[in-house]
């Protein structure tokens, strides 16, 4: 029998070889077609009596799957709002036998009597991770990565993962994995008795038959009549000891903010009562449940379908050719000018790193030397690897080895006259056709691109700190930028491996504008005599990663000093509060200017002693009495200021696709991603309930929670931005 994606070599020994080759894909993904025609391959291995067993493993070089195709994952949501407008009831149904079906695909593999053994030879995540798992053994290669990230997108592994690890791991260790989606290495999977053997890349497949000759029983564990868990029984001294400290892990874990989180440690608990079979239909009522949650509908939409589109190019001019960038310059060599040389190497592009002074230009490149080095210490890459990666970084103060540079990425002082003289030194020696970009967090682009001969080739990239751990770019249009200077703004972003957003000129852009506005929220409930242990828990329980008034120690309060002063400059006095502005101007004036100075909002003595809040900012304001804050609201005010400000950026055309504020948003400094984004928030609520929200939190403080015309209109007329905004109907820039 042949098969679309599927190979099958059976050798002398009866052992049938299955390759994973999707044609005309990177990456095999699991698609209707491919379900099948597994269900097709196991029985045919079933039946096959000159069969003894079988592997399965990938033609993709690095790549075992990537898991779910999009469009099967879109097209499931899409099919199920259709039919719940006709049929709630039969729409659930549906939903529960579709979600069922890889579920029960994996325990027909697991028990169809012939071992399987799962070698992976790369990348192995979600359903396919899950199909090792079934498998009655497992060898990976040594550069393998695996893992069951969906509860990242909102949902749970619903093909087994929840029991079948919990199974093959101590149970606190397994809910820990779950409930964080943790992406491991093939010597951690080991460690944690997921996979059996980890041998070199190029041993892979004689591993596995050699464990086949050896003798693998065709019978899991769990359905043996002894079989015993690892953690002991759930109501047992040993799981007496375990399931307390569960309660503890999800709350510090979630904020009870994710219901697919919920979902795994109930599908843990439950299921650990219960023999597979039965387990695994706890397992697909939950994950049927999630499916059917807002929050999962939102973050699959953001952080699966459209975050690969825009890191694909979803923006990206299509009658431009494709770029062939060879070699980048970057002026500055600090902290943000070194990160971006490092991740640049990375991706293969040669450097050229230029400061004032070589000393500071080596102590650049240095900081990718420390960069590589950790990866060689975790077995990421090899010496070689990191050798060939720092040579191609040079370091140098001689700006005319930028005359090959097809982009250069100017990472100066964040002062609008340092940024154009360096810009009129550049664009004396780079070739007519490269394209200049500025590395600028708050200063409109095209107030910068003056300095330069041709507006046309002058863009913006604002990377975020740090570099090299941050997914997101914001790839920021001047008046004039032409389309080329976009298309290969976005091949290098797509180069060195990050997700870009294109917006268009506007102080601060979009996500410092939002950020500034949480930041502004804090100073607010200061001011208001909000106890600041209670901003920083509340910002934190709605879903923040970092709190408002830690954050602005990370990225430096003298730094909001410099921007408050700046903005008061170009635009008056009267755009900052005054409250604000004695606020911030007294933290600067006392030396506490955030973490790099030891002290800030925080106080940060010396390791290991932890940082805590600086006791003097009780004093600053006249505290209120903690029991008459209604906790829920000062949540509320977080979330709702940076989703107001991002609507505003669409009404006002700085934004154009609503995915890129999403993204943008949980990318760029980590908005509630339960939530899908700042947009989704909005949508997720319906804008008519975000109004009414707006209006209650107006009438309490006032006019900056005004919902602006757009939203006003947008809630009259019943619409929701992926609804008014199409994404499929986008342009790339607004005139």
């Amino acid at each position: 029998m042949t098969y679309q994606n599927f190979t099958i070599d059976t050798d002398d020994d009866g052992i049938a070889l299955i390759t994973w080759d999707m044609p005309g894909r990177s990456m095999n993904v699991f698609t209707d077609e491919t379900m099948s025609e597994i269900d097709q391959i196991i029985d045919q291995i079933a039946a096959d009596d000159a069969v003894q067993a079988a592997i399965i493993t990938s033609g993709k070089r690095g790549s075992f799957t990537g898991g779910a195709d999009l469009k099967s994952i879109s097209g499931m949501f899409d099919e199920f709002q259709a039919a719940m407008m006709k049929n709630g009831e039969a729409a659930v149904a549906n939903l529960f036998e579709r979600s069922g079906r890889m579920s029960r695909l994996w325990r027909k593999l697991e028990t169809c009597g012939k071992p399987f053994i799962a070698a992976i030879n790369g990348t192995c995540m979600g359903g396919g991770f899950e199909l090792a798992l079934a498998s009655h053994a497992r060898v990976a290669a040594r550069s393998a990565q695996m893992g069951l990230p969906e509860v990242k997108v909102g949902i749970l592994p619903g093909a087994g993962g929840t029991q079948r690890v919990s199974r093959m791991m101590d149970t606190q260790g397994a809910l820990q994995m779950l409930m964080k989606g943790t992406t491991l290495s093939a010597e951690s999977a080991l460690k944690m008795g997921l996979i059996d053997i980890v041998v070199d890349d190029d041993e892979l497949l004689e591993a596995a038959k050699a464990m086949l000759r050896a003798g693998v029983s065709p019978v899991k564990p769990w359905d043996e009549e002894r079989f015993k868990l690892p953690s002991g029984p759930v109501y047992s001294p040993a799981g007496a000891k375990v399931w307390p400290a569960v309660a503890s892990l999800y709350r510090k874990e979630t904020s009870d903010n994710y219901p697919a989180a919920k979902a795994i440690v109930k599908c843990v608990y439950e299921g650990l009562l219960l023999p597979m079979d039965t387990a695994l239909k706890v397992e697909q009522r939950y994950f049927t449940e999630v499916l059917r949650t807002t929050e999962a509908r939102m973050m699959i939409r953001s952080l699966f379908v459209s975050a690969q589109a825009l890191a694909k190019g979803a923006r990206r001019p299509k009658d431009v050719p494709a770029s062939e960038l060879k070699t980048i310059g970057i002026i500055g060599a600090g902290f943000m000018g070194a990160g971006i040389a490092y991740v640049a190497a990375k991706g293969g592009l040669n450097v050229v790193l230029i400061d004032q002074q070589q000393a500071a230009a080596d102590k650049g490149k240095a900081h990718s030397e420390m960069l590589a080095g950790g990866l060689v210490a975790k077995g990421r890459i090899s010496e070689s690897e990191a050798g060939a990666l720092l040579g191609r970084i040079t370091a140098t103060t001689d700006y005319g080895r930028l005359a090959e540079a097809g982009l250069v990425i100017e990472a100066v002082f964040e002062d609008r006259d340092v940024k154009a003289e360096v810009t009129k030194t550049v664009a004396a020696v780079i070739a007519a056709d490269a394209i200049y970009a500025s590395n600028t967090s708050t200063i409109p682009i095209t107030s910068l691109a003056a300095t330069f001969p041709d507006p046309e080739r002058f863009i913006g990239i604002h990377f975020f700190s740090p570099v090299d751990k941050m997914p997101l770019t914001e790839v920021i249009l001047g008046d004039e930028t032409g389309d080329r200077a976009l298309a290969v703004a976005l091949d290098f972003v797509r180069a060195i491996q990050k997700t870009p957003i294109v917006v268009n000129d506007s102080r601060g852009f979009f996500a410092n504008r939002c950020v500034l506005r949480y930041m502004n929220e804090a100073y607010d409930m200061l001011v208001e005599g909000v106890p600041p242990a209670m901003i920083e828990n509340a910002a934190k329980f709605a879903g923040m990663p970092v709190g408002p008034l830690a954050l602005n120690d990370e990225t430096a309060v003298d730094l909001s000093y410099k921007i408050m002063k700046t903005t008061m400059r170009d635009m008056g006095e009267d755009v900052v509060d005054p409250r604000h502005f004695k606020l911030v101007e007294t933290m600067v004036n006392d030396g506490r200017l955030g973490r790099k100075a030891g002290k800030g909002f925080y106080d940060y003595p010396e390791k290991p002693a932890k940082k805590k809040l600086w006791p003097g900012l009780k004093t600053m304001f006249e505290q209120q009495d903690p029991e008459a804050i209604d906790f829920e609201e000062l949540k509320q005010r977080f979330l709702v200021t940076m989703a107001l400000e991002a609507a505003r950026t669409i009404e006002e055309g700085v934004v154009v696709d609503p995915r890129e504020a999403d993204i943008g948003s949980i990318f760029g400094f980590g908005y509630a991603p339960y939530t899908g984004g700042t947009i989704s928030y909005i949508d997720g609520m319906g804008t008519a309930a975000f109004v009414a929200l707006c209006n209650k939190l107006e009438a309490r403080f006032g006019e900056r929670f005004s919902p602006p015309p757009l939203l006003k209109e947008m809630a009259e007329k019943g619409e929701i931005f992926y609804q008014r905004f199409n994404p499929d109907e986008t342009s790339t820039k607004v005139a």
